[in-house]
This record gives structure tokens, C-alpha cells and sequence, in this order.
């Protein structure tokens, strides 16, 4: 009698549910209303593309991109606010329009959205992107946002609330590669 009260013991312990897995580490991640980068950028869609270095200051509702030739020339300098945006070329083309949206592309060749890509660049995706993979760390690894792809390749350092350091964003055949050599949160 006491084998057998042992093997339907045994036989009823093997059907019991296994411990759930440990939830999946989240890092919080807080976005920075202002800062400053520095970095080298490429970015190609179909045939075209461009490469350089980029000086980003993103700061109480403004924007001012510096976009520089592998060279260390100035290729374009683009401003942007509230009130609209400003680009001025290496060959003396001065353009305005509402948004620097509109604007960057004829620096980049990619429509993309501007007001998001100071999300990305922090690894701090706002509540209607997907976040679809971590790191060990908790932070995100791959993004769905509005269509756009963003996978981050490496981050500053090993700290849960570090920057990334390397980005691949696409979309289709659009792609910007981003290594961040340089961040400044700005107060």
C-alpha cells in the first residue's frame, strides 16, 4: 500500500505546474528633455547616401544639427523650434519650413520623424512603441516604432540607465546607422 500511495504521488507531482520563469529583467529608462551628442551617422535609402559626423543639441523645445563631411567640413547646419526650422547647406542653399521633418531629408535622404528620434537616440521609446527585445542589462535591444526598426547594437556603458552608444534604424530601404561617441544630459 505505501508503494503505491508513492508512485501516484510521484505520478500527481509530475503533472503539477512548473515555477514560472523569472519576469524578464526591465531597466527604467527616463527621457531627457535636453542633451547634447556627438556621433558619426550614415544613412542610405535605394542609391543614395550620406556619411559624416553629427553635432546634436536638442534643448527646451529646439533642435540644432551640425552634419559634417567624413572630412570634418560642414555639410549642413539645421535649426529648428516651435516657430520652424532653418537649413543652411555647404553650397550656400539656405531652406526654411515648418519643422525640421521636413528639412532633414534633403541633408539625409530619409523621411524620418524628428520628434522621435530624440526617443530613440535615449533608448526611451514612448508608450506606443514596442519594445520587442531586451539586453542582460533591461534595456531595450529592438524597437518597432511608426513603422521604423531601431536595434541597439551597444550602449556607453554596462549601467541600466547608460545611452546607447551604436543604433541601426530602418525602415524599408532606408537605414541610419548611429554611433554615439559623446552624450551631455543638459539641465
Amino acid at each position: 500500500m505505501v508503494a503505491i500511495l508513492a508512485v501516484a504521488t510521484l505520478g500527481l507531482s509530475a503533472c503539477a505546474p512548473l515555477p514560472s520563469a523569472a519576469p524578464a529583467l526591465i531597466a527604467a529608462r527616463t527621457f531627457a528633455p535636453a542633451f547634447e551628442l556627438q556621433g558619426r551617422i550614415s544613412a542610405s535609402a535605394g542609391e543614395q547616401a550620406a556619411s559624416g559626423s553629427i553635432d546634436w543639441r536638442h534643448a527646451h523645445g529646439t533642435d540644432s544639427f551640425t552634419l559634417l563631411t567624413p572630412l570634418g567640413q560642414i555639410a549642413a547646419q539645421l535649426e529648428a523650434s516651435a516657430v520652424g526650422a532653418h537649413l543652411r547647406t555647404a553650397d550656400g542653399q539656405e531652406l526654411s519650413a515648418d519643422s525640421a521633418e521636413t528639412l532633414l531629408p534633403h541633408v539625409l535622404g530619409i523621411d524620418i520623424p524628428v520628434a522621435s528620434l530624440g526617443r530613440w537616440v535615449q533608448a526611451a521609446p514612448d508608450a506606443a512603441a514596442e519594445v520587442r527585445n531586451r539586453d542582460s542589462a533591461g534595456r531595450p535591444a529592438l524597437v518597432i516604432d511608426q513603422g521604423w526598426r531601431i536595434e541597439y547594437l551597444a550602449y556607453l556603458s554596462t549601467a541600466a540607465d547608460s545611452p546607447p552608444a551604436r543604433l541601426d534604424i530602418s525602415r524599408g530601404d532606408a537605414r541610419i546607422r548611429l554611433v554615439i561617441d559623446s552624450w551631455t544630459t543638459l539641465p
